[in-house]
C-alpha cells in the first residue's frame, strides 16, 4: 500500500511549481512533473525514477493532455493530487492588447487548466478521491491592477470555475483549493515568463507606471518565500475537508480584505435603490 499521495503538478520547471515538486520529493512524495520542454525540467529536477515522472504537455491540446494523465497514473499506479500551476503573465492595457494576445492568455491560463480537469476527473471520481489545487492570483479577487486587466480576467475564470467545481464534485470526495498567491519571489515578473504588449499606447501612462514598476521594482524584492508557499499547500493536501480559499501572502490577505471592504461600500450605497427590483 502506498504511503505517500501521488502528485502531478503541471509548469513545474520553475517558479512555485518547481519549488513545490522539489518540497514533494524531498519529502518522499511520488511527483508527476510536467513542462513545455522536457530538458528544461529534468535539468532542474532530474530523470525519470520510481519516484519522478518528467513530461513534456501541451495544455492546449487536450488529447496530449489526456495521454499524459494517463502515462503518470500507469507508472504510479494513481494520481491522488493535481495542481493547475501553469501558466503566464500578461502586462498591457485592454486597447493596447491584441485579441490574438488576449486569446493566447486565456488559452494557458484557463482552458489549458479545463483540459486537465476534464481529463483527471473520471480517475478521481473512479477512486472516490482527489484533490485540485487550481493556482489563480489575489489578481483573481482583486482586479484593481492597470496593466494587468487580461491577466486578472484569466484569473477570475480560474476562481470562478474553481468555485463551482468545488460544489461539484463534492459528493464523490474529491477536494478542491483555490490557491490565490501574492507576491511571491519568483521569476514570474522576470523577461521570459512576463509578456508584455507588442503596441504600446503613448497615453496610457498609469498602465506603463505600473507595469515598470512591476519589472523594474518589485521584480526579485517580492515579499514571499515560494518555499513556504510551497510547504502550507502540501499542509492543506494532508487536512481532512479543507476550505476552498487559500490565500496565500500577507499582502494577499490585505488585498483581499481591501476588495472585500470596496465591495461592502457599493453594496451599501445602491441597497435602496438597487433592491427595489422585483415585480410588485
Amino acid at each position: 500500500m502506498r504511503q505517500r499521495k501521488t502528485w502531478l503538478v503541471t509548469g513545474a520547471s520553475k517558479g512555485l511549481g518547481l519549488t513545490l515538486a522539489k518540497q514533494l520529493l524531498n519529502q518522499g512524495y511520488n511527483v508527476a512533473a510536467t513542462s513545455r520542454d522536457l530538458n528544461s525540467l529534468t535539468a532542474v529536477l532530474g530523470e525519470k525514477s520510481s519516484q519522478l515522472l518528467p513530461l513534456t504537455m501541451d495544455l492546449a491540446n487536450e488529447a496530449d493532455v489526456a495521454e499524459k494523465l494517463q502515462m503518470a497514473i500507469a507508472h504510479f499506479g494513481s494520481v491522488d493530487v493535481v495542481v493547475n500551476n501553469a501558466g503566464y503573465g500578461l502586462m498591457g492595457g485592454l486597447e493596447e492588447l491584441t485579441d490574438a494576445e488576449s486569446r493566447a492568455n486565456f488559452e494557458v491560463n484557463v482552458f489549458g487548466m479545463l483540459n486537465v480537469i476534464r481529463n483527471i476527473l473520471p480517475h478521481f471520481r473512479a477512486n472516490n478521491n482527489g484533490h485540485i489545487f487550481n493556482i489563480s492570483s489575489i489578481g483573481g479577487f482583486n482586479g484593481g491592477f492597470p496593466a494587468f486587466g487580461i491577466y486578472c480576467a484569466t484569473k477570475f475564470a480560474v476562481s470562478g470555475l474553481t468555485e463551482s467545481l468545488f460544489h461539484e464534485v463534492k459528493p464523490f470526495g474529491i477536494e478542491v483549493t483555490l490557491v490565490s498567491p501574492g507576491y511571491f519571489r519568483t521569476n514570474f515578473l522576470s523577461e521570459g515568463s512576463i509578456v508584455k504588449p507588442k503596441r504600446e499606447i503613448e497615453a496610457y501612462q498609469n498602465v506603463r507606471a505600473v507595469q515598470n514598476s512591476h519589472t523594474d521594482e518589485i521584480n526579485a524584492n517580492q515579499p514571499g518565500d515560494p518555499e513556504k508557499a510551497a510547504a502550507v499547500m502540501i499542509a492543506v493536501a494532508n487536512m481532512d475537508n479543507p476550505s476552498l480559499n487559500l490565500f496565500l501572502g500577507a499582502d494577499a490577505y490585505q488585498l483581499a480584505k481591501d476588495k472585500m471592504a470596496s465591495v461592502n461600500v457599493d453594496l451599501l450605497a445602491y441597497e435602496a435603490m438597487a433592491t427595489q427590483t422585483s415585480f410588485d
